[in-house]
């Protein structure tokens, strides 16, 4: 007997920086310190433990590559975070970095709301976004039906 084959893993290829220490010590991995790095995947938003290359800079806000080939800021991705695990400045920035992404991804995210369908018979797509209850999907679905989203 073999075992089905299980998708491969998506990784995210590039992350926006939310936090950075240039002496910090990793909360994924143990033994590892340097330049840590909190960011935030562009693709699917997930929330990650960076360790930068010694001696580069980085800004608040900076798209950096974390993709498997050329990196030239990192070293590696230590892992993913929890929001709890996260210090205070990177939770203030996640806002303005999350709507920089979503509005540069714009296309994206409206053609997610468009095509979102029901998940079970008791549980719409929209309902899972965070502040979306059953009333306001409702009303989303009805606005959808008259007219298809156009932008943010």
């Amino acid at each position: 007997m073999h075992r089905a084959q299980s998708p491969p893993r998506k990784y995210e290829e590039y992350a926006y920086v939310l936090d950075f220490n240039p002496r910090g010590k990793s909360s994924t991995v143990r033994g590892r310190d340097g330049i840590i790095i909190t960011a935030i995947g562009e693709d699917r938003l997930t929330l990650l433990e960076v360790l930068g290359v010694p001696n580069s800079t980085f800004d608040i806000g900076e798209r950096i590559y974390i993709g498997k080939e050329g990196r030239t800021k990192v070293l590696s991705v230590l892992g993913k975070l929890e929001y709890e695990h996260i210090s205070s400045s990177a939770q203030s920035e996640l806002r303005g970095v999350v709507e920089n992404i979503v509005t540069h991804n714009e296309t994206r995210f409206v053609d997610y709301l468009n095509n979102a369908r029901p998940l079970t018979p008791r549980i719409h797509a929209l309902e899972l976004i965070p502040g979306i209850g059953k009333t306001y999907m409702k009303t989303m679905l009805e606005e959808r039906e008259k007219k298809a989203f156009q932008s943010y």
